[in-house]
């Protein structure tokens, strides 16, 4: 146990000593092990669905305007049309959710290339093969030069989040392996599982390639240097867990009603912030996600919810507020991972940076539901 002398004057100061001493955002408790991890076992069979979905879409739907079949990853067929007309399926709308909202906040050195002379050139090379024989959309592209460079844009992104929970899907598929193993027992070994994950993960190369008539064409290649951890986990955690976007029905967009912010910065409507109760709602993306991960949950979890006095009636919101839980643990892995010194530095200065590191991160976390889950 390490920690510094002088106690934090931080609002959130008993997080964060909790922290220094090797604990976690969310108290460490039998039943918070069992929710989180549960939670995470159905999250990470639902990711692996939404990761295949987006790489697909990323490499086979490129630049088809009506992608009536995206959904499909290739197979349609008359059960499977059945299906998803009487909504019998995953949905993959919630992984666009997704992506759409990093795409509009954006990643720094991601978007950096993506507005640079080198994609634009790889870009169009790809553009030119698959529109060679479309005339369609050869005259669109005389009439709107920057559409199909704008879609390879977005494109991008769908590869980039499948990428990523790609990463995710099987390191929480492997934790609830480990904790039906018995070697997971408490939060913050679950945390230790997730940052080990992502340092695993950190420098993992970012690619995305087109396959056109058998010619594959680099978008990003390797040498762009675009890795796992800050191109794609910091920039989605930014995006997902803080920023996203307010749902609708639920605020209004009108400009005169000022209940949106003007700035991108100010938006605080993701994952850590969300108000569960709505979940369920006409409207309310997670309602997706949480619709999705209920066909997956564990039997030992799927016991404790229905012992509730609503038993199903309020399945999405007790998946959600379970989902939130794990989110926290998922935080403390990432702002651990990026914290500038050792959690354990006996150095003083090593750990005043420390400290001064965790009091920002408590500023963002101040008005999440954060204290709803101690």
């Amino acid at each position: 146990m390490v920690t510094i002398s002088s106690p934090s004057t931080h609002p959130l100061a008993s997080i964060i000593h909790r922290i220094e001493s090797g604990e976690a955002l969310l108290p460490d408790s039998p039943s918070n092990v069992v929710e989180v991890v549960g939670v995470l076992k159905s999250y990470g069979v639902v990711l692996d669905a939404y990761q295949r979905n987006l790489t697909y879409i990323a490499e086979h739907q490129f630049l088809v305007l009506f992608p009536f079949f995206k959904y499909f990853n290739g197979d349609v067929t008359l059960p499977k049309l059945l299906k998803h007309w009487w909504h019998d399926r995953i949905n993959y709308e919630y992984a666009e959710y997704c992506m759409k909202a990093m795409f509009w906040h954006g990643a720094e050195q991601v978007d950096r290339y993506l507005d640079s002379e080198e994609f634009k050139q790889r870009a169009i090379a790809a553009i030119q093969a698959k529109v060679r024989n479309n005339l369609f959309l050869q005259g669109l592209g005389r009439l709107f030069p920057e559409f199909a460079l704008e879609q390879v844009r977005l494109l991008v992104y769908y590869s980039i989040l499948g990428q990523f929970w790609n990463v995710m899907s099987r390191m929480f598929l492997e934790l609830s392996d480990r904790y039906d193993r018995g070697e997971i027992q408490t939060i913050p070994q679950v945390v230790e599982h997730i940052l080990q994950g992502l340092v695993a993960a950190a420098k993992q190369p970012i690619t995305y390639a087109v396959p056109i008539q058998q010619v594959s064409y680099e978008i990003i290649p390797e040498s762009v240097g675009l890795t796992f951890l800050m191109d794609a986990a910091v920039p989605y955690v930014e995006a997902v867990f803080f920023r996203s976007f307010p749902f609708f029905g639920t605020v209004s967009y009108n400009a005169q009603a000022g209940q949106v912010p003007k700035e991108q910065s100010g938006f605080a409507y993701g994952a850590l912030f969300a108000d569960a109760l709505p979940i369920g709602g006409a409207g309310i993306p997670p309602t997706l996600l949480m619709q999705d991960m209920i066909h997956y949950l564990p039997d030992y979890l799927q016991d404790i919810y229905l012992q509730g006095l609503r038993g199903q009636d309020d399945l999405r919101v007790k998946i959600c507020l379970s989902f939130q839980k794990s989110m926290f643990c998922v935080t403390t892995a990432a702002l651990l991972g990026l914290m500038p010194y050792p959690r354990t530095t006996t150095d003083s200065e090593q750990q005043k940076a420390n400290r001064a590191y965790l009091e920002s991160w408590m500023d963002r976390l101040l008005h999440t539901q954060l204290l709803n889950v101690q």
